[in-house]
This record gives structure tokens, sequence and C-alpha cells, in this order.
């Protein structure tokens, strides 16, 4: 085939005329900067011409091109150096599976911007002008690499040359890094990725966290010193997906499954026990799962405030308590999932990077962390006590805002996060103590604790019944691991852990609901969710706030995800309830004062209950009215103790209260047993 041939450029021509008139035209208008062609109207039009493509892109986009500056356009309009853009090419690769054969051929590849340079100018003619005679020189670039003239044309000497920048051919380049999307990973496959280099009009409209599909020509570049090649793509377009959680394969055939399945009078308990059905017990836990992976709907109000519908929910439990199975397996059953664990990972790594490498030819780039590439997805991170107090605190914005502002080296973005976050967490101490309160033993900073939906605590406690079911589940569950190493068939000794629903059936059923499913809510479910919270804002004392806005805002998700699980379009009473059952096993776990056994919202969101502010506030002063009765500048801890229990505060907790306002720095100890009121 000859490169740009009559016939071929004439097959061009006539297939613009009739199927891209329209958009030529906007071209010609100024509207548009380069030429959409669709693969499948190529398909079409001529078969022989979507093959070329496909084979020999480079001399057949070179006759489109050809073909597109001949176009017939008013006389004042140039077309010359429009790109054409293949878009919806209907043959994807996988990244992982490109190979030698594929190099300079046409590929299309799908994944997330993993990075993204800044948009720079490439010079795509360069003018030279001769310092001695005047003479102008143009020289085509190719490759990464500046051409200069040998000698003049004019004086035949070798310079010396000025490049002159108004006369010389420039184009917008960027390069973006495309990296596997995780929910196409099984197994614990690393994810693959690939350098797609962009020109003109695509550039400049991706980020990092972005879901693209990248159509180009693959090429292959010599490693230093090496007899092997880097693969890239030179870029031909480059298309956002606006893809959610839910855009995979859903045939007929799992819709009338999925249907039967939501018509199940026992829906709830056989998805919930279906969701990691090796780990014995955690009903109320799993159940907060199941909902989560339904998510709420999101909404955009008229002024443009987005209130998330994704719920965030975190495990604090003592060792040996299968949180991070519990992890995993939402991270794997849900459509698309990010499994991180915290002890190792930076802010950097779970929100975005500004990192300085090759990939930008020694630049700044943006690079997307584990919450952004979650993003319309779950990220699951384990062992977030084990993070740095730094790290942690660059969830919040991921958590409450669902977005990622970065501002270092010069680069000032912000990414988007819209995703739910499954954590997990160990107690302060390592294991629960059951004579101090569970919030206390919370070691996360409140502002943090407050961005989650609903907070679990999981304790391992000696009980003969219980231990003797948990032990008889694990003996059967590692029976059947024996019998499958063997080679023999384990589906008897399975059968307690069957899952109800299959796994892969249950990511399809999740997918459908949340792409099927945008529910309303009724006015019988809105009541009874109103009279919920305010009975419960009303239920304490007058001095405790038991919930705030922030809540109900949670029970309007819950009741939400409710309704998706049953593939309804209507938030029913029965939502509503559901909701509340799980809200309120959350509140008593954590938002339950000890002393007062009320719900106090500031025992989350400040740290403290109110019944624990006073009695500082008391012993405080307490200590200042003994110093001043003494004549001295300390209180004995004896008197303290006595007078605080003459005001009906118990000896334990004072003597637990001085301790811990000690280690604040806000009582001290001048002298053994002595403590004075810091400031």
């Amino acid at each position: 085939m000859a490169a740009e041939s009559p016939e071929l450029v004439e097959t061009w021509n006539s297939f613009y005329r009739r199927y891209c008139k329209d958009e030529v035209g906007r071209i010609a208008q100024g509207e548009r900067e380069s030429l959409r062609v669709f693969y499948t109207d190529l398909v079409q039009y001529d078969p022989d011409l979507a093959d070329d493509l496909l084979l020999h892109p480079e001399e057949t986009l070179r006759a489109a091109e050809r073909a597109l500056a001949e176009f017939d356009v008013a006389a004042d309009v140039s077309l010359e150096n429009t790109s054409v853009r293949v878009s919806e090419f209907t043959q994807k690769t996988e990244i992982r599976e490109i190979r030698s054969e594929d190099v300079n051929k046409l590929v299309s590849v799908e994944g997330i911007v993993r990075k993204a340079t800044d948009v720079l100018p490439k010079i795509l003619e360069a003018t030279f002008e001769c310092q001695r005679c005047g003479t102008l020189t143009q020289i085509t670039q190719h490759g990464n690499d500046f051409r200069e003239p040998h000698e003049c044309n004019g004086c035949e000497r070798k310079g010396p040359f000025e490049l002159l920048h108004d006369q010389s051919r420039f184009v917008d380049s960027q390069k973006i890094r495309v990296q596997e999307s995780p929910e196409g990973l099984r197994g614990g496959q690393t994810p693959k990725k690939i350098d797609v280099n962009i020109e003109g009009d695509v550039t400049g409209e991706v980020a990092p966290g972005d879901r693209v599909t990248a159509t180009g020509i693959l090429r292959a570049r010599p490693q230093e010193d090496s007899t092997t090649f880097d693969l890239y793509i030179e870029g031909n377009n480059v298309e956002i997906q606006d893809q959610d959680f839910e855009d995979f394969e859903i045939t007929e055939e799992d819709v009338t499954r999925i249907r039967e399945i939501a018509g199940r009078d026992s829906l709830f308990e056989d998805i919930r026990e279906s969701i990691a059905p090796s780990i014995y017990g955690y009903e109320m836990e799993k159940m907060a799962m199941v909902l989560q992976l339904f998510s709420g709907v999101t909404k955009t109000l008229p002024d443009e405030t987005r209130i998330r519908g994704d719920m965030h929910v975190l495990l604090v439990g003592d060792p040996g308590t299968a949180k991070s199975q519990l992890l995993q397996y939402a991270q794997k059953i849900a459509p698309r999932g990010i499994y991180t664990s915290g002890k190792g990972a930076t802010s950097a790594g779970l929100t975005a990077a500004a990192v300085q490498d090759d990939f930008g030819d020694g630049k700044w780039t943006l690079e997307a962390g584990a919450l952004v590439l979650a993003d319309k997805g779950i990220a699951c991170v384990d062992e977030v006590d084990k993070m740095r107090a730094e790290d942690r605190s660059a969830l919040h914005e991921a958590l409450e805002q669902q977005q990622v502002s970065v501002a270092k080296a010069g680069i000032n973005a912000t990414l988007k996060s819209r995703c739910s976050l499954l954590g997990a967490a160990n107690p302060k101490h390592g294991r629960f103590d059951k004579y101090e309160g569970i919030a206390e033993q919370i070691d996360l900073e409140p502002a943090l604790i407050s961005r989650f939906d609903l907070i679990f605590t999981v304790h391992d406690e000696p009980d003969e019944e219980e231990d003797s079911r948990l032990a008889s589940h694990i003996l059967q569950t590692n029976y059947a691991g024996e019998l499958s190493a063997g080679g023999e068939d384990p589906k008897e000794a399975m059968e307690s852990i069957e899952p109800d629903i299959e796994s892969e059936l249950l990511r399809k059923y999740i997918a459908y609901s949340r792409r099927e499913c945008h529910p309303k809510m009724t006015e019988d479910a809105r009541e009874r969710l109103e009279e919920f919270y305010v009975d419960l804002r009303s239920s304490g004392s007058e001095d405790v706030v038991p919930v705030t806005a922030r809540k109900l805002e949670a029970l309007v998700r819950l009741a939400e995800a409710s309704a998706r699980v049953r593939l309804s379009d209507e938030v029913a009473m029965e939502d509503a309830e559901r909701a509340i059952e799980v809200t309120m096993a959350s509140l008593e776990e954590v938002g339950m004062d000890p002393d007062t056994k009320e719900f106090d919202i500031d025992i989350i969101e400040a740290g403290t209950s109110h019944s624990q502010r006073e009695r500082i506030r008391s012993i405080k002063e307490i200590i200042r009215r003994i110093a001043e009765d003494n004549d001295e500048d300390w209180a004995p801890r004896d008197d303290i103790l006595q007078m605080a229990e003459d005001n009906g505060i118990e000896a334990e907790k004072v003597q637990k209260e001085l301790d811990q306002l000690k280690t604040k720095g806000e009582i001290y100890e001048p002298r053994n047993e002595r403590f004075r009121v810091s400031g």
C-alpha cells in the first residue's frame, strides 16, 4: 500500500462526505480543532479501510489528514494540519497482553491515569536563519531528538543558526501514564502500566485518577545499552470514560438470576451471609458492609452542592478478630476496589503526590494515590491506627469533600476521590480494656472518627458456647482446605461455608443495583427518620448532644442503600427501620456515655463525653480549692480523692483523670503526690 496514494485519499474523502460532513463544517467554523472518526462507521463503510487503519495506522492516518486538507470547504478556510482522531475503537487490548507483534499497529487500552505531566510545546517544523547570510532553512522534527541544519543552503557554511519561533510550527504535548483498572485484576495481580504521548487538543484534558480509553500507535524505543525495548503509545485519541462503579458486562441471564434473588424473603440474610462466609459471626458488621457496597444515592443540588452517597465504615477490634479478612473480601466483592495497609501508607500514597522522576523528564508530575484510584468504588484501608498522625490528616478532605487537593512544587490541583472507605484499626493499647470507655480506646483523632458513618468494635472475649461454634467453623473450613489440597472433592465439607450467592454473581448484583436503582424517599420513611432523629436529640439531658445532622445524612444513605438491595426505586418504611437498627447498633458501641448511659456525640466528635468534661472541670476546681485552703501552690492526692468522693466522684475515676490530665500537661506534679493546675 503506497503512502498517501490517490485511491486511499479519495476513499477517505468519500467517507468524510458520507459520515463527517457536519463535523468538518464545525472544524471549518472554528468550533473544533480535530476531526473525530468513529471506528464503527469506518467498518460499516469500508472494512478494508478499517483493516488498513488497524495494521498500517501511520500511512492510513496520513492519508486521512491529506484527504481532510483537500476537503471542499470555504475558500478562506484551511484544514491543513488538522488531526484525525479515531473514536470508539472496538478492538480493545489489555495492557498486560500487549506483545511485540502489536508494535506499529493501532491499539486501544483502558485504565486509570496514574501520572500526567504539564502540557508543554513541542516543535514539529523548525525554521532556522543563517546568521551569516540570512537564508531560511526548514527542518521537520521527528522523534525526541532536536535536529538542526548541517549547513546553510545559501552560503553552504555550518552556521551559526538561530531558531525563529514565530516561523516554526509548535503543538501542545503531554505524557500520561495509564494503569490497569483494579476491577479487572484478580488473584493479587500487580497492575501493569504504559506511557501514552499525546499532542494537540486532547492535551490538558485528563488528570490523575481519570478513567480513560487511550488509542494510538504502539511504538518501541531501545533501552540504554540493552537489546530490549520499552513500549509506549503514540497517542491518537484519549477519551475520558464517565464510567461508574458498576460499568461492566451483565447479561440477560444474569439479570434474571439477580431478580430471582431480589424476590427472596431472606434476601438480606442471604446477601449478608455471602460476605466472607468463611468468617464466623459479625452479623451487624457484615450488614453494614452490605449497605456500604450498595451505597446511597449521590445528589447534586441546584446550587451545585454535592451530597455524597458513599458511606464510610470503621472496624476497631482486638487482634486476631478477622478484620483484615473482612476488608480483603470487601475489596474482592466490590466491582471496583483498592486494598492498602495503613502501616506502610503515607499521605501521598493514599491521596496524591507531586513526584519527580524520569517520566516527566525530571520535572514534577502528579501521581494518584489509593483513594483517587478507587474513585467511584471502595477503598479498604487496614491498620489505620498505625499511620502517622500527619498522614491520617490527609484523609479528612478525601472522606468528607471526596476530593484531594495537592499544592506542591508549583502544582496546584484537585483530584476526585468519590469512594467509600472501609477502615480497620486496633485499640490504643492493642486490646480492649473492659474497665475503660470504648471511645477513649480508639486511638484516632476525633475529627477523623466523626467522618465515619458507622463505627463497630470487635471484642475477643471468652464465651464457652460461642467459642465452641467458632472453633467448629474454623476447623471445618481448614478441613475443606485440606481436602482440596489433597485433590479430593471438598464440596460436602464446604457446605457450611458455601455462600448463598456466589461472589461473581454478587458483584454483578451490586453493579446492576447501583446502575438501575436510584431510590427516592417515601413520605412514611422520611417521617420515620425525622421522628427517630428528633427523639434521639431530645432523649438526653439538656447539656448533652446525642447526635448531629451529620448522623441524619448517614441514616438517609443507609436507607437508600437498603432500598437498592431490594432493587427498589422507593425508600420504604422497612428501609428506614433497617437504617435505624444499624445506626443504633453502632451508637450503642461507641456513642454511649458509660457513666450516664446516654448517647453523647461528643464522645466521637470531641473525644470526651459531657460527663467526663464536667468531671475534669470539677477535679481541677477541687485542686485549686485545696491549694487555696492550705495556702500552698499544690494539693495532696489523698485530699483530692477525699473531696472528690464527697462530691460523688468515684476514686478510681479521679485517679484515672489525674493521670490523663498530667499526661496532657493540664496539671503537673511539682512534688510527689502533690498536684497543681497548669496556667
